[in-house]
């Protein structure tokens, strides 16, 4: 959450002229409810069932990059789903380049909203930690620490394009 994989996944589908999904905003158009009222009026468990039913659907074609919300590769076995059927990429990013990235967008995301500065710092540590041992089972590990999006999607055009060939 927070790292830049929507952004960097838009320039990296137009390198590579493939099609760009962000699976969050596929869910809402075809759920027809925003994540936040999904967790709202129904819960965590049958956000993540969701995700894991549209991550499938939407893989089944090539050529496709597509953004995840940060969970998803935590839940459901996606992260082996996601391994088996494509190239995962972790944008590795510090919890206080995350806080200083997300402080100002806490009321659009449900795990944030509520929380005190405080609060919020240690809940980002905390996930990531909770979640770094799904993150490094991914295919490329890119720390982007410093780095701008056009040097990103170079590193991974080049260790993708290493891949294909």
């Amino acid at each position: 959450m927070g790292c830049g994989k929507t952004t960097v996944g838009k320039l990296l589908a137009a390198h590579f002229s493939f099609d760009f999904i962000d699976l969050d905003n596929h869910i809402e158009t075809e759920y027809g409810k925003s994540i936040s009222k999904i967790f709202e009026t129904e819960n965590e468990v049958r956000f993540r069932k969701l995700e894991t039913t549209y991550l499938n659907k939407i893989s089944s074609k090539d050529n496709r990059v597509i953004a995840t919300g940060g969970g998803t590769p935590c839940y459901n076995q996606n992260i082996e789903f996601i391994n088996k059927n494509g190239i995962s990429v972790y944008l590795k990013m510090s919890s206080d380049n995350l806080f200083d990235r997300l402080k100002n967008e806490k009321n659009n995301r449900p795990l944030l909203k509520n929380l005190s500065d405080i609060d919020f710092k240690k809940y980002i540590l905390e996930k990531l930690i909770e979640r770094e041992s799904y993150y490094l089972q991914a295919n490329h590990i890119i720390s982007i620490e410093n780095r701008s999006v056009e040097k990103i999607i170079s590193l991974l055009s080049e260790k993708i394009n290493f891949i294909s060939k």
